[in-house]
């Protein structure tokens, strides 16, 4: 339960601040082009609200709501941004802004006319943008004459900055994030033509051709460096060459669903790599007192190379074989000491009902073979967020196209999916990279020409302006509904898969 919480409430935290910037843009377009957004919420709250304040008039929440102190009488005349408006607080609702002289003698609020809140359903937010066709379906606002503060009266040049903002401010929170976290703690990473093991890899890597020890040198002639980086490219390349056995150069072609493939295998309670992974040599870091390493004398700096006559060059292999051997007493061939003062040693280990025997293992790839550390100045980590931002959208926008096959049919994940990927314990340099991952893909999302998306009224607005006439209100209202119904389904099929997956 513990586990379920801590994720949750990354997942949640992850979300709002994705939403908050994501509308954020939204509201900051809208308000430079003297666009009043009337509502401006984090998550949804249909039929009540957790929370809701508008400065100087009122607070409130769950339905109820009171006055502030010094706020305008019962039907007292305001003025607003285009004139005066008249409030009737018994219901606290606004009524629509007129022209007059009046107004223009008021400074305007940037902030003022609108209503802050928190909904109870969090699978998104909005910022009610008057004259606007939305998710608030306010058609009878679209009934009455436009005003010059609406959405529908500005220029298409500007509407369309409105609508683009929320993707571009989503993106930009990616860029900033990135480059906040090699600002805070550079890079350091391991080449992955200095392994000089090779890697492993894991059973459905093996089967298309690659082996044990090899080293990744080119994805589609693109040269592979960091770790993290060469493996997305690799599986979505269509050949990868690498380096066997120190001298020959083979070609691995990349099935087309072989992320699918790697997928399903991790899911696997006996996979113990994902897709690929350092070799590197079993080094005894630490011996817990009392346990069968301890009684068998081993020591930290002890390395394995074989158990019971079976050779264990590498940490996975290793792992593998110990696997079969509960309660049992296995015979260790230990390495011990440095250069030629190296030393063979044979351990009869106990092991325990789990195939443990109460050691520390290292698995930092940089304690055995060279590795690479970036540290970045402000001004330089700026190019390198902008660089990251970019290879991670241009990744998922690639893999998008296996969405559309039966295998990405069925790989489509709800909020359970998206909160696994969060760590078990609360790790603030993961949760910030998740963050700006998941900010790059809504990024993503919402800029596909889909209705009720941002990328559906772009493309509308697109229209107009190449075709110079707007979609009828009439028509955009039916399109948003039918937008809002496949989001919907989309909505209830991916959280669908998820419950499915508790059950297999």
């Amino acid at each position: 339960m513990d586990i379920f919480l801590i994720k949750a409430t990354q997942l949640i935290l992850a979300f709002a601040i994705l939403v908050i910037i994501h509308e954020f843009g939204h509201f900051l377009f809208a308000r430079i082009f003297g666009v009043r957004v009337e509502k401006f919420y984090i998550f949804f709250d249909p039929w009540t609200e957790l929370f809701k304040w508008k400065p100087k008039r009122y607070i409130g929440g769950f339905g109820k709501t009171k006055r502030l102190k010094n706020a305008p009488a019962d039907n007292e005349v305001e003025t607003g941004e285009a004139g005066p408006v008249e409030v009737d607080y018994t219901e606290i609702k606004d009524s629509a802004y007129e022209t007059g002289e009046k107004a223009k003698k008021k400074k305007k609020s940037f902030w003022g006319d609108t209503e802050y809140g928190i909904g109870w359903l969090p699978l998104g937010g909005y910022c009610k943008i008057a004259g606007m066709i939305d998710e608030s379906m306010d058609t009878e606002q679209m009934k009455k004459p436009a005003q010059p503060w609406e959405f529908r009266s500005k220029p298409a040049w500007q509407r369309l900055l409105v609508m683009i903002a929320g993707v571009l401010f989503n993106f930009l929170l990616a860029i900033i994030i990135y480059a906040g976290i090699v600002y805070a703690t550079g890079e350091k990473y391991v080449p992955v033509n200095e392994a000089r093991m090779g890697m492993s890899f894991s059973g459905e890597a093996r089967k298309i051709g690659f082996h044990n020890g090899d080293i990744p040198l080119f994805a589609d002639s693109e040269p592979l460096d960091n770790p993290g980086e060469a493996r997305m490219k690799m599986v979505q390349a269509k050949e990868v060459k690498v380096l066997r056995n120190g001298k020959d150069t083979v070609g691995i072609r990349i099935p087309e669903k072989f992320i699918f493939a790697l997928d399903e295998e991790a899911k696997s309670d006996t996979a113990t790599i994902s897709f690929m992974a350092y070799r590197i040599p079993t080094r005894i870091t630490q011996v817990t007192m009392g346990e069968g390493a301890a009684k068998a004398g081993i020591k930290a700096g002890d390395e394995v190379i074989a158990i019971d006559s079976v050779p264990t060059p590498s940490l996975d292999e290793f792992l593998v074989a110990l696997r079969g051997h509960e309660n049992e007493t296995v015979r260790m061939t230990i390495v011990r000491g440095e250069g030629q003062k190296r030393d063979t040693i044979i351990a009869s280990v106990p092991l325990s009902g789990t195939s443990k025997m109460g050691v520390g293992l290292e698995v930092d790839p940089s304690a055995f073979f060279k590795s690479r550390e970036i540290r970045y100045n402000l001004l330089e980590s700026i190019p390198r967020g902008i660089e990251m931002g970019t290879d991670k959208l241009t990744t998922y926008a690639k893999s998008m196209k296996m969405v559309f096959t039966k295998e990405g049919a069925n790989s489509i994940g709800g909020f359970g999916s998206i909160g696994s990927i969060f760590p078990e314990k609360w790790d603030w340099l993961a949760f910030w990279n998740i963050a700006a991952f998941l900010s790059v893909a809504l990024a993503f999302m919402n800029i596909l020409p889909i209705p009720a998306l941002d990328g559906g009224h772009v493309m509308f607005l697109l229209y107009e302006v190449i075709f110079r006439r707007k979609p009828s209100e009439k028509f955009m209202e039916r399109a948003q509904l039918v937008g809002m119904a496949l989001l919907i389904l989309l909505l209830v099929y991916a959280n669908g898969m998820d419950i499915v997956r508790l059950f297999k």
